[in-house]
């Protein structure tokens, strides 16, 4: 049995755990921290298929949502909504809708009309009409993250030590703050955000740096949504609908009638937890070491773009920050010794993406091994 460790206990971490516990790895996972606090628990727990970029990143995408779907049960994890409703506000991107039914990309989901729109989702304004999907899934993070720890160490074997920081790492072993060395055939770091601490000179080439987002949570409004539900101002930044040459239309519509919203990065997302409360968001401020505080201003522009597709929002019951590992493309995957893996997802979509990575990282690892046997 090889042995496998991975540094970091967020969903890129724990994707990996599973993909080599899969393939009858025995795994350690270490994480600095007592517990998952970071971007993995600070966000929508949206595994979002439609909309991400065309080509590997969308079939990782669909990818990660099966796993999802596979695992959810065994683990415990409640999956709280499916599919996904995209809702058009202007005449522009009901172009867009039609564009991308005409791409591999739609399989799954179905163009409607206002009238339909309506039926779906009395509460949304749709005069464009919406696409809706059906391959999306949400879970939620504070409880999905910790569950699926639990259940990597009942059900596979997986061995977690947590408050422990990793110092130094290189082919066979890693190293621990109080000069521990844990030792394995393979190592694969994801450590997230943090560009400081571990092969600092990659993250500086890759041009990373940290993305800092605003979220609320919305009071129940006394009715559910059949799903999550996006607005225009996701098709100026999910790479499936802003790549298509018809959106160059509502991007440029949309960069003059919201240009505050875009100036803070803001695009619309609503999903509703089990008590019927409300996850909405969010923004995207840029910087090695964005402020920590919540931006009354920002929040309030979220609300207005909540209050422009839902109607009037319900009052905030909570507030937070996150950030997370941001560059150009969707994740940067290095090899900086013989057997170790520095894999960073790097485009925010963490929960959407990483099972599929994952197991392409861990494919590559386990090739390599048979062609140095």
């Amino acid at each position: 049995m090889r042995d496998i460790v991975v540094v970091g206990a967020g969903i890129v971490g724990l994707a990996h755990a599973l993909a080599a516990a899969k393939r009858g790895w025995r795994v350690t996972v270490i994480d600095r921290d007592a517990r998952a606090n970071g971007a993995s628990i600070r966000n929508f727990g949206f595994v979002t298929v439609t909309g991400q970029e065309r080509g590997q990143v969308w079939d990782r995408a669909r990818r990660s949502a099966a796993i999802w779907r596979e695992v959810a049960g065994p683990a415990g994890i409640r999956i709280e909504q499916e599919g996904l409703l995209v809702v058009g506000q202007r005449a522009e991107a009901g172009l867009v809708f039609d564009a991308f039914m005409e791409t591999e990309m739609a399989e799954g989901c179905t163009r409607l009309t206002a009238l339909e729109s309506q039926d779906v989702c009395p509460q949304a304004s749709a005069p464009a009409g919406a696409l809706r999907s059906t391959v999306d899934l949400r879970v939620e993070s504070r409880e999905a993250i910790p569950r699926l720890t639990a259940w990597l160490a009942a059900a596979h074997g997986v061995t977690f030590r947590f408050g422990a920081a990793v110092v130094g790492v290189e082919t066979g072993c890693v190293t621990l703050a109080n000069g521990a060395r844990v030792q394995g055939d393979m190592v694969v770091v994801c450590p997230g955000d943090d560009w400081a601490s571990l092969f600092p000179e990659i993250y500086a080439e890759a041009g990373i740096t940290r993305c800092k987002l605003q979220m609320l949570r919305l009071a129940a409004p006394g009715w559910r949504l059949p799903s999550p539900v996006m607005s225009d101002l996701s098709m100026a930044r999910y790479l499936g609908y802003a790549d298509l040459p018809e959106a160059a239309a509502i991007k440029g519509r949309l960069e003059t009638e919201e240009a505050e919203a875009l100036g803070w990065g803001i695009h619309l997302i609503a999903v509703q937890s089990a008590d019927g409360t409300l996850v909405v968001g969010d923004s995207h401020d840029y910087g090695p070491t964005p402020d920590p505080f919540s931006h009354e201003a920002i929040d309030a522009a979220i609300l207005r773009a909540y209050a422009g597709v839902l109607g009037r929002p319900p009052a905030v019951v909570e507030r937070w920050t996150g950030t997370y590992a941001s560059a150009s493309g969707h994740s940067i995957v290095h090899t900086p010794a013989e057997g170790v893996r520095l894999v960073v997802v790097t485009s925010g979509t963490g929960a959407s993406t990483s099972f599929g990575l994952a197991e392409d990282v861990i494919g590559s690892l386990t090739s390599s091994e048979r062609t140095s046997a």
